[in-house]
């Protein structure tokens, strides 16, 4: 899976075109803070079989959060989010919760998730690809209709981690290890985040 770095990395390209001149220091730390709550679930799968990917790693978390900030903000009489920090607050809530999807999970989507859980407990994976042929026209495989279903959160038992590398008891001298980017375009993605995000922070503070 990408490292929390690579998370964080998607999650501030999110937040500067999301929020453009809106972004500033504060902002950028809530879009932080909410996309590294899905691997938290990490801690899950120390006591449920499956749980990292599986507990904060679905559709409903987010989709509850939209649900009661839209009706906070577009049918309650007076919204919380508004008196509290205003047009701005709300603005930084959608990004965060773009980011949680997006950044969060979609990310791990790569590597395989478990998005309806606990409703249903199938762990899916985007993979395949997507191209224009002369002879066969458009070709795609990332859905496959006759694809066997997926493994649920039992059958993919423990998935290691630096928090917990292995299953069961660990001996004091267990490898933790706690990867920056495992990938070229890992490494790219991080660079490229870390100069977009420096160089909106240094315009939207100029421009103020």
């Amino acid at each position: 899976m990408p490292s929390l770095v690579v998370h964080l990395a998607l999650a501030g390209l999110l937040a500067a075109a999301l929020l453009g001149e809106e972004l500033d220091a504060r902002a950028l730390a809530v879009v932080f803070v909410v996309t590294t709550i899905p691997d938290l679930d990490v801690f899950a799968g120390f006591v449920i079989a499956g749980g990292h990917r599986s507990v904060l790693h679905n559709v409903w978390i987010p989709l509850l959060a939209a649900g009661l900030l839209w009706y906070d903000t577009r049918v309650r009489a007076s919204s919380f989010v508004v008196g509290r920090w205003g047009l701005r607050g709300v603005a930084v809530s959608w990004a965060a919760i773009v980011a949680y999807v997006v950044a969060g999970i979609g990310l791990d989507l790569l590597y395989g998730v478990n998005p309806l859980y606990p409703i249903h407990d199938e762990f899916y994976r985007l993979t395949g690809e997507l191209l224009y042929s002369t002879e066969q026209g458009i070709v795609q495989t990332f859905v496959d209709l006759n694809d066997t279903q997926g493994p649920s959160a039992s059958e993919v038992g423990h998935v290691s981690s630096g928090v917990d590398p292995s299953q069961g008891a660990e001996p004091a001298t267990v490898d933790r290890t706690f990867p920056v980017a495992k990938a070229g375009w890992e490494l790219f993605l991080t660079l490229t985040s870390a100069v977009v995000v420096a160089l909106r922070l240094v315009g939207n503070r100029r421009g103020s």
